[in-house]
C-alpha cells in the first residue's frame, strides 16, 4: 500500500467576499476551516473547525494576540475580518500546531450525562471534608 504525499500546509481564502473564514491544510491532509471569533481590544479566539462538522468534539482553538495600534486602546476591539486578513499562512500553522481541543472528555463519566450528586447517590458525601484525625 503507497501512501500519497502530504502536501504542505497552505492556507486558501474563501472565495466568498463577505465570509471572513479560511481553509487550512494541515500535514496529516485534513482540511480546517479557520475563523475569527470572541474578539478583544488585542487578541481574538481562532477557531479551527474540523471538516466532518457533525460535532464540535473535534474543533481546535488558540489565540491570536495583535500587535498592532488598535491593541494599545481597551475602548476598541479587533474585527474578526481584520484579524483573518492579518494572519498569514505561516501565521495559521503555528496558531493549529499549538491549539487545543474546544471541548475535553469528561473526568468522572457519570457527570457526563447527568448523573452525577444526588443522581449517583453521592449527594451525601458530594462537598464535605473529612475532620482530621488528632
Amino acid at each position: 500500500m503507497t501512501r500519497t504525499p502530504v502536501t504542505p500546509a497552505v492556507s486558501r481564502s474563501s472565495p466568498h467576499p463577505f465570509d471572513a473564514m479560511k481553509v487550512f491544510d494541515a500535514p496529516d491532509g485534513t482540511r480546517w476551516k479557520v475563523e475569527a471569533a470572541l474578539p478583544g481590544s488585542s487578541n481574538a479566539m481562532v477557531i479551527f473547525r474540523h471538516p466532518n462538522g457533525d460535532t464540535a468534539r473535534r474543533d481546535r482553538y488558540n489565540w491570536f494576540i495583535s500587535t498592532g495600534p488598535e491593541a494599545r486602546s481597551v475602548t476598541t476591539r479587533l474585527s474578526p475580518r481584520r484579524v483573518m486578513e492579518q494572519m498569514d499562512d505561516a501565521t495559521i500553522a503555528r496558531l493549529f500546531a499549538r491549539s487545543m481541543p474546544v471541548s475535553r472528555p469528561a473526568i468522572e463519566p457519570n457527570l457526563a450525562i447527568g448523573l452525577g450528586g444526588a443522581a449517583a447517590g453521592l449527594s451525601r458525601v458530594i462537598g464535605r471534608v473529612k475532620p482530621r484525625a488528632s
